[in-house]
């Protein structure tokens, strides 16, 4: 779960990051994601963000985020620049799924969100120059065919030091570069870096008695990025993108306890059209390795493993 959210569910996790990146970076101006008007609209580009509406399990969609959006300049002085940082299975990659779909109608199928491995697109640390090369071709060409295009970047410590540099000149303030103007880019970096220094702060605050929403993103913001700058292996070492302040909001992801498990679980199980039965919510949430050993207070695995520990039971 994402600092900073108190909502359960996904709609409160995504309305929640949007609320730091509002607040992280006020050059992107939140209310220029509304399409009120034609002229907001680029390529599929069709912001349907939820708001206090229905709950998800209602199957309603909530109001778009900003009433007034529809007066504000859609035109963004910076790319926005996010980096989203926790242990695994703590939703990282969900919550940028639930971004891709409410920003773009095709969602993560939609041709202008570009979605990056390691291991797919930069299996060689070898062949980094050219990889460098073929990023830097890459971004430029579909931003200047859309500027509304979401770069993706997953496993940022899996990459090979060094490639990450070639983005530099692109998440800034200038007009354009290379040519293209980018302001309107997005840019959502995930990584497990820092993840053992959020658990540890989260650790120590449920043993200081404090609630976990009571946790703020300045106690964990600076750890995290000592985090990535202290690990080679991170995609942003030496890059210059952390030291330049290009980040406009390091989003961390706390760790789940065995009520967020829980809740995997029934969604899973609503999801397949099953029945949620107490003996099978029980025996994924017993089959389930939580940690440190003497508080078993955080799963392990965040709810990664919930849909193939369910089939085990069912």
């Amino acid at each position: 779960m994402a600092v900073g959210t108190r909502g359960r569910h996904p709609w409160g996790l995504l309305v929640g990051l949007l609320a730091l990146v509002s607040a992280a970076a006020t050059a992107w101006d939140l209310a220029s994601l509304s399409c009120n008007f034609g002229s907001f609209c680029e390529c599929d580009f069709r912001p349907d963000l939820p708001g206090e509406g229905p709950e998800p399990g209602a199957g309603g969609r909530g109001r778009a985020v900003g009433p007034g959006a529809a007066a504000a300049d859609p035109a963004p002085t910076k790319p926005l620049v996010l980096s989203l940082h926790g242990w695994t299975g703590t939703g990282k990659s969900y919550v940028s799924s639930l971004l891709a779909q409410y920003l773009f109608q095709g969602g993560l199928r939609s041709p202008h969100v570009h979605h990056f491995s390691p291991i797919m697109h930069f299996p060689h640390p070898s062949h980094i120059e050219r990889y460098k090369k073929d990023l830097k071709h890459w971004v430029q060409g579909n931003l200047t065919a859309c500027g509304r295009s979401l770069f993706l970047f997953d496993e940022m410590d899996k990459l090979p030091p060094g490639l990450m540099e070639v983005l530099r000149p692109f998440l800034g303030s200038s007009w354009v570069v290379y040519g293209t103007n980018y302001r309107k880019a997005i840019f959502i970096f995930i990584s497990n870096t820092g993840g053992e220094q959020i658990n540890q702060v989260a650790l120590e605050a449920w043993r200081s008695h404090r609630e976990r929403e009571e946790i703020s993103l300045q106690e964990l913001e600076p750890v995290v990025s000592r985090a990535m700058l202290d690990n080679p292996h991170h995609g942003f070492w030496r890059s210059g993108i952390v030291e330049e302040h290009l980040l406009d909001a390091v989003v961390p992801f706390l760790p789940l306890q065995r009520h967020h498990v829980r809740h995997c679980v029934l969604s899973e199980l609503a999801q397949l059209g099953l029945e949620a039965r107490d003996e099978v919510v029980q025996a994924v949430l017993d089959s389930t390795t939580f940690f440190p050993d003497e508080e078993r207070l955080f799963s392990s695995n965040g709810c990664k493993t919930v849909a193939s520990r369910i089939a085990l039971f069912l």
